[in-house]
């Protein structure tokens, strides 16, 4: 019997597993990088193990190093969780040698299904090995790993080679293995997953199936289970494929079989041999706990012949520290806040006060809503995510409730072309309007003297405040009065530091208002206070590159130099960060005139990268 567990993974993975642990009594052992000294994982773990460094490569890919971190804290068994090393066969069979008990598939399974090439030639599919016109548009696609790593589209035979490497780069940082395929490019299917259970007593499991198809850079943001509207015979042969997948590597424990569905013809794409990042949403339509189950699989226990039964219906939503808005650029910062309504499973490596970094993912949580019906789950979880208090970096919460909200989704009619045909509408800036107003007014009465009025006997000029949000700038006007403050056009109710009611036209809305600096969070919108007289601040010349995030800079175009003539769109330079290589580009056809930047070097937000002297 498994008595203590190591998790060779970080964040939130790391404390779903603890959580189902602590619910056995099992005792649990977590690995941190010096990067995650403090983060939850590590804090909330019975035990934990330092990894010297911080990069994956040095840290949480160190098999031999997570190994003697379970020896050394006494675990007697290992959960790979998913990604880094969970598709390690290399790794499983450390564990295994180690005496330890692996949570997880076979090693030979897992070999047989990690390079994604040799998976789809188990089922009979062979990658592109020559590209034509005639093929495009491809996916460029890393063999191992996952989360949409080590993936790009190429729509022109120019691009392939660059983004080949690219794409190997991406693959190599994330998976320590940088090998990559080409396959044909399947535009606006609808991506389909059969999660599995196996023992090893011969009995697999197919537990319904998952729609994936809301996806951004080939990376998942809302999925659902059951996959809405595929018809029973479609079902079936989902079911059928994924079983026959399964036992032709006499598969082992929790895993998933994906596909493309599109025009009624299912495209397999790959068997991940690990816990999926979605798996709450199966999880929560058949009650199961799919971590208990690993671990009493890993224990021997035969599953019943039959699986159970599925009732109701399951959504999932990530919460990224990201700008939809702005090429997806992941943010940073402190995470002041957290907290979504009651009746919502939150999974997440963050809680108030954490620090947000650049080395790892920016997935701050999973939010997951069950109810009988796909609309009711769609509209209960739209709803939380509206009132939750998300305070610190720019998150795609806005982006997220307007996706479950958009007519394509409700009618169950989206495909994985969703947010290329819907971004720029999805991410229209739209701050509440009087948002600002509720700021300034919470503003005048926390600064407010007890026993100092802030009315004179004599009419008074209005205040001014001014407020920045989504980009755009808002100035408002209040006065003080002898029953209080007031605003043109609206009548303050009620007005503290924290909470402030208006009326507009005989309607009364609440608005909660926390400040962090001069960061200011009225309800959902994020506001950003602006002096009254700005200081002047240094101005960069135009055609100037500023870094959109933290993070390092891992490749300069060949041959680019100071007088270096460029066109619009040229790729320049590629920033790393948070696992994910961001291209760099030229902002018009002119001169390279200025270039800043090396490989290898850190760069903050704002810092100057280039400049490029436009052509006149």
């Amino acid at each position: 019997m498994i008595t203590s567990v190591l998790v060779a993974n970080r964040g939130e993975i790391a404390c779903r597993v603890f959580r189902t642990c602590r619910e056995l009594g099992v005792r649990t052992v977590a690995v941190h990088s010096d990067a995650d000294a403090n983060a939850l994982h590590a804090r909330v773990a019975d035990a934990s193990v330092r990894l010297p460094g911080e990069a994956p490569a040095d840290t949480y890919l160190r098999g031999d190093l997570v190994v003697k971190a379970a020896l050394a804290a006494g675990a007697d068994a290992v959960h790979p969780g998913y990604g880094f090393l969970s598709e390690n066969a290399d790794f499983a069979r450390a564990v295994l040698d180690a005496g330890l008990t692996w949570i997880g598939p076979p090693p030979e399974a897992i070999e047989a299904m990690a390079s994604k090439t040799r998976a789809k030639q188990l089922m009979g599919i062979e990658p592109l090995t020559e590209v034509t016109e005639a093929d495009l548009p491809v996916l460029v696609k890393a063999a191992a790993g996952g989360g949409g790593r080590g993936m790009r589209v190429v729509r022109r035979l120019a691009d392939l080679d660059a983004e080949l490497a690219a794409a190997r780069a991406e693959a190599a940082s994330a998976f320590g293995d940088g090998e990559v395929f080409v396959e044909p490019y399947v535009e606006h299917g609808r991506h389909i997953e059969v999660q599995i259970l196996a023992d090893t007593h011969g009995t697999v499991w197919p537990l319904g199936t998952r729609d994936c198809s809301l996806q951004r850079r080939h990376q998942k943001v809302i999925e659902e289970a059951p996959a809405p509207g595929l018809p029973g015979g479609l079902v079936e042969e989902l079911h059928t494929l994924a079983v026959r997948a399964a036992r032709a590597v006499d598969y082992v424990g929790a895993g998933t079989v994906e596909f493309l569905v599109a025009d009624g013809r299912t495209h397999f794409l790959e068997m991940n041999t690990r816990l999926q990042v979605e798996h709450p949403v199966t999880e929560a339509v058949f009650g199961l706990d799919l971590v208990a189950e690993q671990l009493r699989i890993a224990e021997g226990h035969p599953l019943d012949t039959d699986p159970p039964r599925a009732r109701g219906h399951a959504v999932e939503a990530r919460l990224y520290a990201e700008d939809p808005a702005h090429d997806w650029s992941p943010q940073t910062g402190r995470l002041h806040r957290l907290d979504l309504p009651d009746g919502i499973r939150l999974d997440t490596g963050y809680t108030d006060g954490d620090d947000i970094g650049v080395h790892y993912d920016p997935m701050l949580a999973k939010a997951v809503a069950h109810a009988p019906t796909r609309a009711e789950a769609v509209r209960k979880l739209a709803s939380a995510l509206e009132r939750a208090a998300i305070h610190g970096p720019v998150t795609n919460r806005d982006l997220l409730v307007r996706s479950l909200r958009h007519p394509e989704f409700t009618a169950a009619r989206m495909d994985t072309g969703f947010y290329d045909r819907h971004l720029p509408d999805l991410t229209e800036p739209s701050p509440d309007p009087h948002a600002p107003l509720a700021a300034a007014l919470a503003d005048a009465h926390a600064r407010s003297r007890p026993g100092f009025g802030g009315w004179r006997n004599v009419p008074s000029q209005p205040q001014t405040k001014r407020y920045a949000t989504a980009g755009e700038e808002h100035e408002v006007h209040y006065r003080h009065t002898r029953t209080g403050l007031e605003a043109d056009g609206v009548r303050v109710v009620h007005a503290d530091a924290h909470l402030v009611v208006l009326e507009t036209d005989g309607v009364q809305r609440t608005f909660e208002v926390t400040r962090y600096g001069d960061q200011v969070y009225v309800n959902s919108t994020a506001l950003r206070a602006l002096p009254r007289f700005p200081d002047p601040t240094a101005q960069h010349a135009p055609g100037s590159l500023l870094a959109p995030m933290p993070g390092t800079v891992v490749r300069v175009a060949e041959g680019l130099t100071p007088g270096t003539p460029v066109k619009a769109g040229d790729p320049l330079l590629w920033l790393e960060a948070m696992k994910m290589q961001h291209k760099i580009t030229a902002p018009a056809t002119g001169t390279l005139s200025e270039l800043h930047a090396v490989p290898g070097q850190q760069v903050e937000p704002g810092e100057l990268l280039a400049v490029v002297t436009e052509t006149s």
